[in-house]
Protein backbone atom coordinates (compact mmCIF):
# COMPACT_ATOMS: atom_id res chain seq x y z
CA UNK A 1 0.00 0.00 0.00
CA UNK A 2 1.32 3.38 -1.16
CA UNK A 3 1.61 5.72 1.86
CA UNK A 4 1.73 9.46 1.19
CA UNK A 5 4.56 11.71 2.76
CA UNK A 6 4.61 15.62 3.00
CA UNK A 7 4.26 17.64 0.13
CA UNK A 8 2.69 14.78 -1.89
CA UNK A 9 5.58 12.66 -2.01
CA UNK A 10 4.31 9.12 -2.01
CA UNK A 11 6.09 6.52 -0.37
CA UNK A 12 6.18 2.82 -1.60
CA UNK A 13 6.03 -0.24 -0.42
CA UNK A 14 8.88 -3.62 -0.93
CA UNK A 15 6.73 -4.91 -3.49
CA UNK A 16 5.78 -1.69 -5.22
CA UNK A 17 9.71 -1.10 -5.51
CA UNK A 18 10.12 -4.51 -6.77
CA UNK A 19 7.00 -3.40 -9.58
CA UNK A 20 9.15 -0.36 -10.32
CA UNK A 21 12.40 -2.30 -10.20
CA UNK A 22 11.16 -5.05 -13.00
CA UNK A 23 10.02 -1.72 -15.45
CA UNK A 24 13.60 -0.38 -14.50
CA UNK A 25 15.30 -3.58 -15.82
CA UNK A 26 13.49 -3.51 -19.04
CA UNK A 27 14.56 0.07 -19.23
CA UNK A 28 18.33 -1.03 -18.50
CA UNK A 29 17.75 -3.46 -21.18
CA UNK A 30 17.23 -1.33 -23.89
CA UNK A 31 20.00 0.99 -23.27
CA UNK A 32 22.29 -2.04 -22.91
CA UNK A 33 20.89 -2.75 -26.49
CA UNK A 34 21.68 1.26 -27.57
CA UNK A 35 25.22 1.22 -26.39
CA UNK A 36 25.98 -2.16 -28.50
CA UNK A 37 24.31 -0.26 -31.32
CA UNK A 38 25.78 3.13 -31.60
CA UNK A 39 28.40 3.33 -33.97
CA UNK A 40 29.23 6.13 -36.99
CA UNK A 41 26.57 6.05 -39.39
CA UNK A 42 23.22 4.80 -37.52
CA UNK A 43 20.36 7.23 -37.06
CA UNK A 44 18.78 7.91 -33.71
CA UNK A 45 15.53 6.90 -35.74
CA UNK A 46 16.79 3.50 -36.14
CA UNK A 47 17.81 3.20 -32.20
CA UNK A 48 14.49 4.41 -31.35
CA UNK A 49 12.86 1.60 -33.80
CA UNK A 50 14.69 -1.06 -31.72
CA UNK A 51 13.88 0.12 -28.80
CA UNK A 52 10.12 0.41 -29.25
CA UNK A 53 10.29 -3.06 -30.52
CA UNK A 54 12.29 -4.34 -27.22
CA UNK A 55 9.56 -2.49 -25.31
CA UNK A 56 6.79 -3.91 -26.95
CA UNK A 57 7.69 -7.41 -26.96
CA UNK A 58 8.39 -7.04 -23.03
CA UNK A 59 4.40 -5.73 -22.97
CA UNK A 60 5.14 -2.38 -21.63
CA UNK A 61 4.35 1.20 -22.60
CA UNK A 62 7.26 3.90 -23.82
CA UNK A 63 6.49 6.40 -21.48
CA UNK A 64 7.71 9.41 -23.41
CA UNK A 65 5.31 8.55 -26.73
CA UNK A 66 2.37 10.68 -26.76
CA UNK A 67 3.98 12.90 -23.67
CA UNK A 68 2.59 16.87 -24.58
CA UNK A 69 4.37 20.13 -23.03
CA UNK A 70 3.09 23.41 -23.50
CA UNK A 71 6.54 24.60 -25.61
CA UNK A 72 6.27 21.93 -27.90
CA UNK A 73 4.37 22.29 -31.05
CA UNK A 74 3.35 17.83 -31.48
CA UNK A 75 3.21 15.10 -28.43
CA UNK A 76 6.73 13.65 -28.08
CA UNK A 77 6.80 11.25 -31.37
CA UNK A 78 9.28 8.19 -29.96
CA UNK A 79 10.25 6.07 -26.95
CA UNK A 80 13.38 7.26 -26.68
CA UNK A 81 14.94 11.08 -26.27
CA UNK A 82 18.22 10.81 -28.24
CA UNK A 83 20.29 14.51 -27.60
CA UNK A 84 23.21 15.34 -29.89
CA UNK A 85 26.44 16.45 -28.56
CA UNK A 86 24.97 20.44 -27.46
CA UNK A 87 21.47 18.88 -27.33
CA UNK A 88 20.91 18.48 -23.34
CA UNK A 89 17.57 16.40 -23.28
CA UNK A 90 14.24 16.36 -25.25
CA UNK A 91 15.93 15.00 -28.78
CA UNK A 92 13.56 14.01 -31.39
CA UNK A 93 15.00 10.04 -32.88
CA UNK A 94 15.56 11.12 -36.68
CA UNK A 95 16.86 10.39 -39.67
CA UNK A 96 20.45 12.52 -38.55
CA UNK A 97 23.10 10.14 -38.69
CA UNK A 98 25.50 9.99 -35.77
CA UNK A 99 29.29 10.63 -36.46
CA UNK A 100 32.43 9.77 -35.04
CA UNK A 101 33.35 11.99 -32.46
CA UNK A 102 29.57 12.90 -31.61
CA UNK A 103 27.97 12.03 -28.64
CA UNK A 104 24.56 11.00 -28.02
CA UNK A 105 22.51 11.25 -24.06
CA UNK A 106 19.67 8.52 -24.90
CA UNK A 107 16.98 8.76 -22.07
CA UNK A 108 14.50 5.70 -22.05
CA UNK A 109 10.99 5.48 -19.82
CA UNK A 110 8.28 2.56 -19.81
CA UNK A 111 5.29 1.34 -18.00
CA UNK A 112 5.17 -2.06 -17.03
CA UNK A 113 2.39 -3.52 -15.06
CA UNK A 114 1.68 -0.24 -13.72
CA UNK A 115 5.14 1.08 -12.45
CA UNK A 116 7.58 3.38 -14.08
CA UNK A 117 11.27 2.93 -14.95
CA UNK A 118 12.98 5.95 -16.16
CA UNK A 119 16.87 5.93 -16.99
CA UNK A 120 19.29 7.84 -19.10
CA UNK A 121 23.04 6.90 -20.56
CA UNK A 122 25.45 8.80 -22.54
CA UNK A 123 27.10 7.20 -25.57
CA UNK A 124 30.74 8.27 -26.93
CA UNK A 125 30.20 7.39 -31.13
CA UNK A 126 33.69 6.24 -31.88
CA UNK A 127 36.36 7.59 -30.96
CA UNK A 128 35.64 11.15 -29.23
CA UNK A 129 37.67 14.37 -27.88
CA UNK A 130 39.38 14.15 -24.43
CA UNK A 131 37.70 16.55 -23.28
CA UNK A 132 34.08 15.11 -24.51
CA UNK A 133 35.13 11.83 -22.44
CA UNK A 134 36.01 13.81 -19.33
CA UNK A 135 32.27 15.62 -19.96
CA UNK A 136 30.89 12.63 -19.79
CA UNK A 137 32.62 10.61 -17.00
CA UNK A 138 32.31 13.31 -14.78
CA UNK A 139 28.54 12.82 -15.19
CA UNK A 140 28.17 9.93 -14.33
CA UNK A 141 30.18 10.49 -11.21
CA UNK A 142 28.32 13.04 -10.66
CA UNK A 143 25.32 10.66 -10.70
CA UNK A 144 27.37 8.36 -8.65
CA UNK A 145 28.39 10.82 -5.84
CA UNK A 146 24.44 11.55 -5.59
CA UNK A 147 23.45 8.00 -5.28
CA UNK A 148 26.35 7.56 -2.38
CA UNK A 149 25.33 10.31 -0.91
CA UNK A 150 22.16 9.57 -0.37
CA UNK A 151 20.50 7.61 3.26
CA UNK A 152 16.97 8.52 5.82
CA UNK A 153 17.78 11.87 7.36
CA UNK A 154 20.07 14.07 5.20
CA UNK A 155 18.37 17.25 3.27
CA UNK A 156 17.76 16.76 -0.67
CA UNK A 157 20.15 20.33 -0.51
CA UNK A 158 23.04 18.04 1.40
CA UNK A 159 23.16 15.64 -1.54
CA UNK A 160 22.86 18.21 -4.02
CA UNK A 161 25.19 20.59 -2.83
CA UNK A 162 28.09 18.10 -3.19
CA UNK A 163 26.63 17.39 -7.12
CA UNK A 164 27.11 20.76 -8.18
CA UNK A 165 30.41 21.10 -5.86
CA UNK A 166 32.41 18.05 -7.66
CA UNK A 167 31.21 19.42 -11.35
CA UNK A 168 32.06 22.77 -10.69
CA UNK A 169 35.08 22.02 -9.20
CA UNK A 170 35.80 19.91 -12.69
CA UNK A 171 35.34 23.34 -14.58
CA UNK A 172 31.73 22.08 -16.30
CA UNK A 173 28.47 23.71 -15.24
CA UNK A 174 25.30 22.08 -14.15
CA UNK A 175 22.11 22.83 -15.96
CA UNK A 176 19.57 24.87 -13.83
CA UNK A 177 16.39 24.23 -15.95
CA UNK A 178 15.65 20.79 -15.75
CA UNK A 179 16.05 18.30 -12.66
CA UNK A 180 15.02 15.03 -11.51
CA UNK A 181 11.71 13.93 -9.88
CA UNK A 182 10.19 10.81 -7.97
CA UNK A 183 8.75 7.91 -9.65
CA UNK A 184 6.06 5.32 -9.09
CA UNK A 185 2.64 4.94 -11.06
CA UNK A 186 3.48 7.88 -12.58
CA UNK A 187 6.33 9.27 -14.61
CA UNK A 188 6.70 12.65 -12.94
CA UNK A 189 5.89 12.60 -9.29
CA UNK A 190 7.17 14.63 -6.17
CA UNK A 191 9.38 15.92 -4.98
CA UNK A 192 11.33 17.87 -7.85
CA UNK A 193 14.99 16.86 -7.29
CA UNK A 194 17.56 19.46 -8.26
CA UNK A 195 21.42 19.21 -9.05
CA UNK A 196 22.26 22.32 -7.55
CA UNK A 197 21.58 24.35 -4.63
CA UNK A 198 20.11 27.90 -4.77
CA UNK A 199 17.92 29.95 -2.29
CA UNK A 200 14.96 29.36 -4.39
CA UNK A 201 14.88 25.97 -4.70
CA UNK A 202 16.00 25.52 -0.52
CA UNK A 203 12.88 26.85 -0.21
CA UNK A 204 11.40 23.24 -1.45
CA UNK A 205 14.10 21.07 0.15
CA UNK A 206 12.78 17.57 1.60
CA UNK A 207 14.11 14.92 4.17
CA UNK A 208 15.36 11.56 2.34
CA UNK A 209 12.90 9.24 3.80
CA UNK A 210 13.22 5.51 3.63
CA UNK A 211 10.30 4.10 0.78
CA UNK A 212 11.03 7.20 -1.57
CA UNK A 213 11.58 6.32 -5.20
CA UNK A 214 13.27 9.13 -6.83
CA UNK A 215 15.08 9.57 -11.03
CA UNK A 216 17.98 11.39 -10.32
CA UNK A 217 19.64 12.69 -13.63
CA UNK A 218 21.94 15.29 -13.75
CA UNK A 219 22.94 17.43 -16.45
CA UNK A 220 26.44 18.74 -17.27
CA UNK A 221 27.55 21.01 -19.93
CA UNK A 222 31.03 21.78 -21.00
CA UNK A 223 30.25 25.39 -20.88
CA UNK A 224 27.66 27.75 -19.16
CA UNK A 225 24.74 26.45 -17.62
CA UNK A 226 22.36 28.18 -19.66
CA UNK A 227 19.79 26.19 -22.50
CA UNK A 228 17.07 26.96 -24.97
CA UNK A 229 14.49 25.08 -27.47
CA UNK A 230 16.37 24.35 -30.38
CA UNK A 231 14.44 23.04 -33.72
CA UNK A 232 10.91 23.67 -35.01
CA UNK A 233 8.67 21.13 -32.75
CA UNK A 234 10.65 23.01 -29.52
CA UNK A 235 11.03 19.75 -27.71
CA UNK A 236 15.16 19.60 -27.87
CA UNK A 237 17.15 21.21 -25.39
CA UNK A 238 20.27 22.79 -26.39
CA UNK A 239 23.02 24.61 -24.38
CA UNK A 240 22.50 28.45 -25.34
CA UNK A 241 26.40 28.51 -26.06
CA UNK A 242 26.44 25.16 -28.07
CA UNK A 243 29.08 23.46 -25.94
CA UNK A 244 28.40 19.94 -25.77
CA UNK A 245 26.27 18.20 -23.00
CA UNK A 246 25.89 14.82 -21.02
CA UNK A 247 22.78 13.22 -18.86
CA UNK A 248 22.96 10.09 -16.97
CA UNK A 249 19.95 8.99 -14.87
CA UNK A 250 18.87 5.87 -12.27
CA UNK A 251 15.94 5.47 -10.55
CA UNK A 252 16.32 4.44 -6.86
CA UNK A 253 14.36 3.64 -3.98
CA UNK A 254 15.78 5.14 -0.56
CA UNK A 255 16.39 2.36 2.35
CA UNK A 256 17.21 1.78 5.65
CA UNK A 257 21.04 1.40 4.39
CA UNK A 258 20.99 4.10 1.70
CA UNK A 259 19.66 3.55 -1.67
CA UNK A 260 18.71 0.81 -4.24
CA UNK A 261 19.51 1.24 -7.49
CA UNK A 262 16.17 0.06 -10.06
CA UNK A 263 17.34 0.53 -13.13
CA UNK A 264 20.54 -1.42 -12.89
CA UNK A 265 19.33 -4.51 -14.62
CA UNK A 266 18.70 -6.50 -11.70
CA UNK A 267 15.58 -8.64 -11.88
CA UNK A 268 12.97 -8.33 -9.05
CA UNK A 269 13.65 -10.86 -6.25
Amino acid sequence: MTVKQNRGIVLKSRREIELLRAAGALVCGVLDQVGRTVAPGITTAELNTAAEEMIAAAGAIPLFKGVTNPQAKIPFPAALCTSVNDEVVHGIPSDRRLEAGDIVSVDCGVRLSGYCGDSARTFAVGEVSPGARHLMEVTKRALGLAIEEIRPGRMWSEVAGQIQQYVEGEKFSVVRDFVGHGIGREMHEEPKIPNYVDRRNLKSDFRLVEGMTLAIEPMVNMGKPEVNYAGKMRWTVATKDGEYAAHYEHSVAVTADGADILTDGRVPA
